[in-house]
């Protein structure tokens, strides 16, 4: 995964062990290790934190969760539109 290996050489970069970014961090260092890897299991905040304490931008995630960038859901939303549009009946009085 691009973001453990990117985390791995900002680290390297900064001269810190694994040790020391597990304990930055607050994970043993098996986890750390396995953050590098870029193993899916590890939690979502694990890797964020892990870009914190490396200083790296992590922006593209808020993106990732914007509704008006789902390309998807819009196609679905348009798809799913009436193909007419009438107005509601009001009741008339007797």
């Amino acid at each position: 995964m691009a973001v453990g290996r990117g985390v791995n050489i900002a680290r390297r970069r900064r001269k810190l062990t694994a040790a020391m970014m597990a304990e930055r961090i607050g994970v043993t260092r098996q986890t750390f290790r396995r953050v590098e890897q870029g193993d899916p299991t590890v939690a979502m905040g694990t890797y964020l934190m892990a870009l914190f304490v490396v200083g790296l931008d992590w922006g593209g995630l808020e993106l990732s969760a914007d509704p008006q960038a789902d390309d998807t859901g819009t196609a679905l939303e348009i798809a799913d539109l009436p193909k007419k549009v009438r107005p509601k009946r009001t009741p008339q009085p007797k």
